[in-house]
């Protein structure tokens, strides 16, 4: 019989895959464990964000692993990076129809945490969690298909409006809702019939141990430094191609994605900007301490988005220039964490990178940033609201 501390968490994106969801998902899983809960991931085989999956995973249809003394089943996923949406749509549907049966055939927790996006992985997951009487808590980190619509990815029609029934769907069948940004919280109480249902926000707080930092040796230039993915909403290859680093700055970058190969090549030709590749988490968070100042781009606003990058490096206490619009932008001025540009400018973006070189824009230190940190986005206490109002509770009956 299983315990009732067993929770099962089904999600798209899990370590040694990078990322931003990969380290929320990670953090949760390692955050229940801390609190002697019984911990199981469901995942595909790792392949993000390169598109293949890993050679140790390569040639398996399902590989059971601890990984991090959390147990993790890793189920078949069709890895691709394509720009094109058919291959990427069956890309997905590969791992969703192999978990679908899986979670079918399989005994798996009574408590189920379902990552959502993508859209068609949480539907297989709830579908299968009613059918099997399981207690879905729903963790929405994307608002599909709307963020599609608003990057140009998806337009309005029957299609748009098929994705339109699965989100309401998957709302409406999940027991618990929790949303990483405000926005997403309301956007499901406007469209969605939960009035009765409890929503919670749960920011993506990191978790880790802060890199012991070597001792600030004056420099003669400003570092700027984008740290994440290098996709088509990030538009780090129109920052490259469009905004003239001053004398005395450098813009450095670290990441994978769809947009790499244009970025790296674009540095080559630009003595002020540089492309370092990909690294681990903590390499990476050894790396990005000397850094004095983190760019944060989304080229185009997409309603619910708070990029995790704001508190993950603002934990290293490095000061935000913030180039969007929205939820984050707000995060970053209200707590003084730096700078946001709301208008998606490279000239304006320019003219804000000149002022901080020349000291006419005066940032928070770093010692600030950490300071600000460590009391607004403490995951413990995040945490345990979450525990009393999401985990603590008898379900009731399905209607």
């Amino acid at each position: 019989m299983k315990s009732k501390d067993d929770i099962l968490i089904i999600t798209s994106y899990y370590p040694p895959e990078t990322g931003a969801a990969s380290n929320r998902i990670f953090a949760l899983s390692e955050q229940l464990k801390h609190h002697k809960y019984k911990v199981k991931v469901i995942s595909p085989l790792p392949n993000y964000p390169y598109g293949k999956v890993l050679e140790a995973y390569r040639n398996k249809f399902k590989v059971n692993e601890v990984f991090k003394q959390i147990p993790v089943t890793r189920l078949f996923i069709f890895a691709s990076k394509s720009n094109n949406k058919f291959i990427r749509l069956f890309s997905i549907l590969s791992y969703a129809i192999s978990l679908f049966f899986y979670l079918l055939v399989t005994k798996t927790p009574q408590r189920q945490i379902i990552q959502c996006s993508p859209l068609f992985v949480g539907f297989f997951a709830v579908l299968a969690g009613r059918l099997r009487g399981k207690t879905l808590i729903l963790n929405v980190s994307d608002l599909w298909p709307l963020a599609g619509l608003e990057m140009g990815i998806l337009s309005k029609g029957l299609y748009y409006r098929i994705l339109e029934y699965i989100e309401g769907f998957i709302y409406k069948h999940s027991d618990r809702i929790i949303g990483q940004s405000e926005e997403i919280l309301t956007h499901i109480k406007k469209n969605i019939k939960t009035s009765t249902k409890p929503l919670f926000l749960y920011r993506n707080f990191p978790q880790f141990n802060l890199p012991k930092s070597s001792v600030e040796v004056p420099q003669d230039e400003i570092k700027f430094v984008y740290a994440g993915l290098i996709g088509i909403a990030q538009g780090i290859e129109e920052i490259c191609k469009q905004v003239n680093f001053p004398e005395n700055s450098s813009f450095h970058i670290y990441g994978d994605g769809p947009k790499a190969n244009e970025v790296k090549a674009l540095a080559k030709d630009n003595k002020r900007i540089f492309y370092h590749g990909s690294l681990s988490r903590n390499e990476l968070h050894k790396t990005l301490m000397p850094y004095d100042v983190t760019i944060i781009p989304l080229k185009n606003r997409i309603y619910g988005s708070v990029p995790s990058k704001i508190f993950e490096y603002s934990k290293l206490g490095l000061p935000i220039l913030f180039f969007s619009d929205g939820e984050g932008a707000d995060v970053v001025e209200q707590l003084g964490l730096g700078i946001a540009q709301r208008e998606v400018n490279y000239k304006s973006l320019e003219r804000n990178i000149e002022q901080i070189v020349q000291q006419e824009i005066n940032l928070p230190t770093k010692a600030e940033v950490l300071a600000i940190s460590k009391q607004a986005f403490n995951l413990e206490t995040q945490f345990k609201a979450f525990e009393q109002s999401c985990l603590n509770y008898t379900k009731s009956p399905i209607k």
